[in-house]
């Protein structure tokens, strides 16, 4: 998902750099041809990119609306940045680190315990044994 959106802002970003210098060459060419002064021309690309300006918030506005209706829609969580996702990464395996451990040590107690009862019984038996004798 994020690639796309990616792919979608380089995009814009790719079309509106191709018409800015649409626009610069269309004013550059009225200038020459002097059918508008240089001052006037730099006041019509200055308004062009202020238009654009105003735009790109818009569609900033409206892009950012619609993929979070998506996300909603599609039940998916928040975006989550890199260094977050890393961060818990890293959370996610210090906890597993330390349940490892303590299934490590429970495993070692039982393993304690279950010895100590066979021993116990051993020792019953055998004392049972030499008792008989």
């Amino acid at each position: 998902m994020e690639e796309l959106v990616k792919k979608f802002i380089y995009t814009g970003v790719g079309i509106a750099s191709i018409t800015a210098e649409k626009v610069q060459e269309a004013v550059d060419e009225l200038i020459g041809k002097g059918k508008v002064s240089k001052e006037e021309g730099e006041k019509m690309v200055d308004n062009f990119f202020d238009q654009v300006d105003d735009r790109k918030h818009e569609i900033e506005d409206k892009v950012k609306d619609i993929f979070g209706n998506l996300r909603e829609s599609l039940n998916l969580p928040e975006f989550v940045s890199k260094g977050e996702l890393e961060a818990i990464v890293k959370r996610i395996e210090a906890l597993e680190a330390k349940v490892g451990v303590a299934k490590t040590e429970a495993v070692a107690t039982e393993a304690v315990e279950e010895t100590k009862e066979v021993v116990k019984k051993s020792t019953a038996k055998a004392k049972k044994t030499t008792d008989k004798e």
